[in-house]
């Protein structure tokens, strides 16, 4: 049974792409001093190791060396095409391109070998798993009544943080503060209430705080 092949617009534009390269590789062959049947091969190689590359990746999309030689093998298709367009002397070709072009079988061989001979990793075998039987497990019931549960006890209270020791209060600041509390005396005729004290001193609470209690201000 023949199936019947239905031309579109990709497999038209295919050809003409491939036959194009193989023409423009031939002639970069060709003007690299590779003559006869010789010139022809090179193309193929070219196309070859393509295909190898490409069927490598879609086995593996991620394959790196997959990569590798499909970029190589399109950089050689692109490199005639475009130095086959005016852009390179063909009567005049450089030695570094002649050498390029001579290297290439050995390059194509070796990158052929490496794509459809590699060895793959062997899936591992699942080792089978010993069944442990599960220990029997014997209950017996019985038919006690359940122990009374009593109050919680109590849990002693956490005991009060220490106060803090009060502040140290230097003689001079003591001589001073006394000095002003005895003038508001005298000249109101009352002791100095120790807020009062405090406003004058501009001191923290537990300093004015300890500097009246010595001077028994309230």
């Amino acid at each position: 049974m023949v199936r019947s092949v239905r031309l579109d617009a990709v497999l038209i534009q295919a050809v003409i792409a491939g036959a194009l390269s193989f023409a423009h590789l031939h002639d970069l062959a060709e003007a690299a001093h590779q003559s006869g049947w010789k010139a022809w091969a090179y193309p193929v190689s070219v196309d070859l190791l393509m295909v190898a590359a490409w069927r490598r990746l879609r086995m593996a999309f991620r394959d790196r060396a997959a990569w590798t030689w499909f970029v190589i093998a399109l950089s050689a298709s692109l490199g005639a095409n475009v130095a086959t367009a005016g852009l390179l002397d063909l009567e005049h070709v450089p030695a570094w391109l002649r050498i390029l072009v001579a290297g290439w079988p050995a390059l194509a061989f070796l990158g052929g070998t490496l794509l459809v001979h590699s060895p793959t990793a062997a899936p591992v075998p699942a080792q089978p798993v010993d069944e442990v039987a599960a220990p029997e497990v014997e209950m017996h019931r019985v038919d006690e009544p359940a122990p009374a549960v009593g109050p919680a006890p109590e849990l002693p209270a956490a005991p009060e943080p220490p106060a803090a020791p009060a502040p140290v209060v230097p003689v001079a600041l003591l001589d001073h503060a006394r000095k002003i509390a005895e003038a508001h005396q005298a000249s109101t005729g009352s002791p100095m209430p120790a807020d009062v004290l405090s406003t004058r001193l501009q001191l923290p609470a537990p300093m004015t705080a300890a500097i009246a209690a010595q001077l028994q201000l309230t």
